[in-house]
């Protein structure tokens, strides 16, 4: 489910004007209790999970995969932002294909930074996968997620209705510029 192909994980961290995109560290444990735990970050994703569940889930450091990216401000975890490749996704027209997710904690929104560590994200991918498309999808009631996502180059594919609400779905073709943020890659380029 979370196969991103063949790519080195994980990448050197990625370094934008103001941000650290990283792996997970045991220090970013509580932030992401409190990301998790979140009322204003669980209104369009489902509803935020009881604390005391993400602790006894979540004993030491937070879990490591391919395509899941700390978003590290001046130190400490703002957010994190995901690639997933699920084959069994509930639209047709996303099967198989990347899908950007990401979260912040509320002290962070309003300040560009989702713009930012997704562009950052989306630009290391890029050039990791060449040629791959990479799909999003968010409720339409999320103003902001929806803003975010046309700034980032992606377009709409369909909406429909799921989870209790109307759901977006946009694609992001290979090719789409980021949305103006320049990225140092690591090692190996981007």
């Amino acid at each position: 489910m979370t196969d991103l192909g063949p790519v080195t994980w994980p990448p050197a961290p990625i370094r934008t004007e103001r941000l650290v995109l990283r792996e997970p560290e045991a220090r970013d444990r509580a932030a992401v209790i409190e990301l998790f735990a979140s009322p204003e970050v669980g209104s369009f994703v489902g509803g935020p999970r009881p604390r005391a569940e993400i602790e006894r889930a979540m004993p030491g450091a937070p879990g490591r995969r391919p395509g899941r990216f700390v978003v590290d401000l001046d130190g400490a975890m703002i957010g994190e932002v995901t690639l997933t490749r699920d084959t069994e996704r509930l639209r047709p027209a996303a099967a198989g294909k990347v899908d950007l997710g990401y979260l912040f904690l509320p002290r962070a929104w309003g300040h560009g930074y989702a713009a930012e560590a997704c562009a950052a994200v989306l630009g290391w991918f890029a050039g990791a996968l060449p040629g791959e498309p990479v799909v999003l999808h968010t409720q339409t009631a999320n103003v902001r997620s929806m803003r975010l996502a046309a700034k980032l180059g992606f377009t709409e594919v369909e909406r429909f209705h799921a989870w209790d609400a109307e759901q977006w779905l946009g694609i992001r073709l290979p090719g789409t510029r980021n949305a103006g943020q320049a990225v140092e890659p690591g090692p190996g380029g981007m």
